[in-house]
């Protein structure tokens, strides 16, 4: 108690110091030296004040893939990330450490499997915090199974995304070159992809790796490769067997931009509240949506019916005139026709129950292939299909030589000024409405009639339902069971067909003979090739080498969990379970783990439009705005886009990011609740946990000083109860057994922002600010030899086994740092293999520290404490100082203390 009194306010040790001594004598032994960074000395962020750090480049004479040298190079004053993070990735993959083979090797092996494959990032370009938010999560998880003993499988791998890449690489073409794709033709066009493909998986593999995943490179895989591909047909031609999979016309969501069909998971629905203009891909001005127009078609005989719609273009594919059979103001006209004022084509009045009487004028035109709702009026009508917008947004022949041709948005304005000519137009009006967009290219959904190969979706989703219903897939958070069968009751057909060149029928029509024969359904070798989800649905079984029977396969599936972000529900998850439950007789994982989005700092989706998609390199390495305003430069942006989002990079980094480092920067991902609201991440908070960082630092820095004449090993834990340790240290040694209860309750319910929490709160509250203040643990370690040798020994015995044990909770979320200081801390303990990491070795568990637990101490210390606060507090009320240690109180401190 009287050590806690004295200790001054605010004094922490160790401290977060850099000593520039230190710097000379390093660079003087060659091992290492400094780098100035590139950002200019001071940076402001809300609630944080960043000053330059000098980077420390590590210049060992370490060959890639050895261990890093740990012991003859002298331990740094401060951390880097730099210093910390080289060499020991290409160690741990060269060693095997990754790999389920290596789970042989482990003292500590359990008989339990865990396995999961990473969400494939698309192939288009690099990743972005979001991922770095999966993927922060899943190698936690990972390491954390593995650290427990578990044959540990997570498995790397890139998606081809059809509609993406191309896209991408079809605009780099026309920037680059001046050529569309058909100017190449599609072999040569192919090539180009392929070439796109190898460069920028590399790069993001480069990430992955940069980012500590602990995956298992030997097993990565493509969805294009010649295996997946054999398991993209088997499951095409199973399906047809089965009946799941037909080829039929129907309505579907065509992107003229994209010259192909997309799902309806693929649109996103834009909310106007009115007249809106909005930039439409093709077109140089913008163009007018959230109206309705009123026009009149002519009654056979004598009068007209007053219509309105929001999409006059389509007014030559009319084919009848439709109004509810209850509405009184048409009742006398059920049956009569009107004449169509361009073609003179009679168009018939039919009264149906599916149109709304409140809509506009309640009379309402019929155009069955171009809206999804007319369809259904058609097939309950008979009544014919004119299709008047191609699939390249041009009107067709059926519309007459005047419109022919004619761009679909163009030719609305043409109408426009027809129906006034013919004195038809009876006005226009601000409409709320709900405008079609492709989340892909921006473009406005076409409905458009087609003949596509569709999968039969109604049976097995209601398997999807039934296996959340019955508790054999379980989805967390729980809430979004309620959205799962919302869905998946409410399902249609899925449309599989595309129109590209960069997909899986380019490698179907190769391999396809030796599954015609045996094929029942009847197969078309035409253009079409398959949606990027289909085959991405097949990710958790293809991995592991099905259709063969593969050891993997037999070992690793189904997948212990599925772990993504919930906006992927819809798009990747159900369908996995669909197909996996469908082609392999069993769900593909057990649990679905979903969180939320990550968000800029404002709230905002990210969007690189936006300006606020950040490479999860830059905050790991650091960057200059002006490099961050290069990179969107050199990206797909039209220019309307790249200013925007160069000026938005200007406000919110105006002088750059940064070094953080990947430890700082996983910490920071997994300490949000990643389990509800969206997560609004800046800069400043994975500065927070970078100083967090430089905290374990001097830690441990500090604990190998003290450690230093030490002599013999310091032991296990078991052999602290035997050195009748004192209060303080019975406290901090129950404290570290709590830490270690509390690590295991959070990773056990998926809660890492508690598991995050309750590290940092150990570390910083308990060890640093208590167990390692100056009047407390600091003088016995001072004390020598002496009469004190056994408490001596003893407080060097718990502060080796609180930092080692802690080092080895913290190894799941900062795998770098965890390494360096561990390796460097080890050789003082005695009983860890010199050769072996920290990410193979035992995972602490509570029942192994139960004899470290003291809950009466635990229980009394906080008084201890509060004395503690309270004394300094009155102290520096009363103005007392070493100086002035016998100062008479005021009268005002006598009153408080009394």
């Amino acid at each position: 108690l009287h050590r806690q009194m004295q200790a001054p306010l605010g004094n922490l040790v160790p401290a977060d110091t850099d000593s520039g001594g230190e710097r000379q004598t390093e660079a003087r032994a060659g091992r290492a030296h400094f780098q100035p960074c590139k950002w200019p000395p001071e940076v402001q962020h809300p609630g944080m004040k960043w000053t330059e750090k000098q980077k420390r480049t590590y210049t060992g004479s370490t060959l890639p893939g050895e261990k890093k040298d740990t012991t003859s190079v002298p331990f740094p004053q401060s951390y880097s990330p730099e210093y910390v993070e080289s060499g020991w990735y290409q160690w741990w993959e060269k060693e095997g450490f990754f790999t389920p083979e290596y789970h042989n090797k482990l003292p500590h092996a359990a008989s339990r499997t865990f396995s999961l494959c990473i969400p494939p990032p698309n192939v288009t370009g690099t990743l972005h915090l979001g991922h770095a938010l999966t993927v922060a999560i899943q190698d936690s998880l990972a390491r954390w199974r593995r650290m427990l003993g578990c044959k540990v499988l997570w498995v790397p791998g890139c998606d081809h995304a059809g509609i993406a890449t191309q896209s991408v690489v079809e605009r780099r073409l026309l920037r680059e070159h001046g050529k569309h794709r058909q100017d190449y033709g599609r072999e040569e066009f192919l090539r180009e992809v392929w070439k796109w493909k190898n460069e920028k998986g590399d790069e993001i593999y480069h990430q992955l790796r940069k980012l500590g995943a602990s995956l298992d490179w030997s097993r990565a895989c493509f969805t294009m490769d010649e295996g997946f591909s054999r398991a993209v047909t088997e499951a095409f031609v199973r399906l047809c067997d089965s009946g799941l999979i037909y080829r039929s016309e129907a309505l579907v969501n065509w992107s003229c931009a994209l010259g192909s069909a997309i799902s309806d998971v693929e649109v996103e629905m834009k909310q106007l509240t009115g007249r809106t203009l909005l930039s439409v891909p093709g077109y140089e001005k913008r163009i007018e949506f959230g109206t309705m127009v009123t026009f009149a078609y002519p009654l056979e005989g004598v009068g007209e019916v007053s219509v309105s719609t929001t999409r006059p273009e389509t007014i030559l594919g009319d084919v009848a005139i439709a109004v509810h059979p209850e509405d009184p103001r048409y009742k006398d006209l059920h049956g009569r026709a009107c004449r169509h004022p361009f073609t003179e084509r009679l168009l018939p009045i039919i009264a149906d129950a599916l149109v709304d009487k409140e809509l506009g004028t309640g009379a309402v035109k019929v155009t069955p292939a171009h809206d999804h709702t007319d369809f259904l009026l058609s097939q309950r009508h008979s009544l014919p299909h004119l299709t008047v917008i191609g699939g390249d947004g041009h009107m067709t022949s059926l519309c007459g030589q005047w419109l022919e041709g004619v761009r679909r948005f163009d030719a609305r304005e043409r109408v426009m000024e027809a129906l006034m000519e013919k004195k038809m137009f009876r006005g226009r009006r601000d409409h709320p409405m709900s405008l079609p967009v492709c989340s892909r290219s921006g473009d406005v959904i076409e409905p458009l009639l087609r003949k596509q190969w569709f999968v039969r979706c109604g049976e097995m989703a209601g398997k999807a339902i039934q296996a959340v219903d019955d508790g054999e897939l379980e989805i967390i958070p729980s809430f979004y069971t309620k959205t799962w069968r919302n869905w998946l009751s409410n399902i249609s057909d899925w449309c599989i067909s595309r129109q590209l060149w960069w997909a899986h029928f380019a490698i179907l029509i190769k391999v396809c003979s030796e599954y015609l024969p045996r094929c029942k359904s009847p197969f078309s070798l035409d253009t079409d090739v398959l949606d990027t989800w289909f085959s991405s649905g097949l990710f958790p079984f293809a991995m592991l080498g099905w259709p063969r029977k593969t050891p993997d396969l037999a070992q690793f599936y189904p997948n212990t969990i599925l772990e993504t972000g919930s906006d992927l529900i819809f798009f990747w998850v159900a369908r996995m379970v669909m197909l996996g439950t469908e082609l392999t007789g069993q769900l593909p994982f057990k649990q679905v783990l979903l969180h939320s989005l990550v968000r800029d700092k404002h709230g905002r989706k990210m969007s690189k439009s936006l300006g606020n998609v950040i490479d999860p390199l830059d905050v790991i390495s650091g960057v200059s705005l002006e490099r961050l305003q290069e990179k969107v430069k050199e990206g797909n942006l039209d220019p309307r886009e790249t200013t925007v989002a160069m000026e938005a990079q200007r406000k919110d980094f105006p002088k750059g990011i940064p070094e953080c480092g990947a430890d700082a920067m996983r910490f920071a991902l997994c300490s949000h609740k990643i389990h509800g609201e969206d997560i609004n991440l800046s800069v400043s908070q994975v500065l927070s946990c970078r100083h967090f960082c430089n905290k374990m630092w001097q830690t441990v820095k500090f604990t190998l000083g003290a450690l230093e004449n030490s002599g013999s090993p310091l032991g296990t834990t078991a052999e602290v109860q035997n050195q009748d340790p004192g209060l303080i240290d019975r406290w901090i040694c129950s404290q570290l057994y709590s830490t270690v209860l509390q690590c295991e309750r959070g990773f056990e319910n998926y809660e890492l922002h508690s598991v995050t929490s309750t590290l940092q709160s150990f570390w910083v509250h308990s060890l640093c600010d208590v167990y390692l203040v100056r009047e407390c643990v600091k003088p016995v370690l001072a004390a020598g030899n002496g009469a004190e040798d056994g408490e001596v020994q003893r407080a060097r015995q718990i502060l080796f086994h609180c930092v080692s044990v802690s080092l080895a909770l913290l190894s799941p979320f900062m795998p770098y740092l965890t390494e360096e200081l561990w390796q460097r801390l080890q050789p003082h303990g005695g009983t860890a293999d010199p050769s072996t990491s920290l990410c193979v070795q035992g995972y602490p568990q509570s029942s192994q520290l139960a004899h470290l637990h003291f809950p009466q101490e635990e229980a009394e210390f906080p008084l201890v404490q509060e004395v503690a606060r309270v004394t300094r507090s009155l102290r520096a009320q009363c103005h007392m100082t070493r100086e002035r240690p016998d100062c008479e109180f005021k009268s005002e401190c006598c009153e408080k203390i009394i």
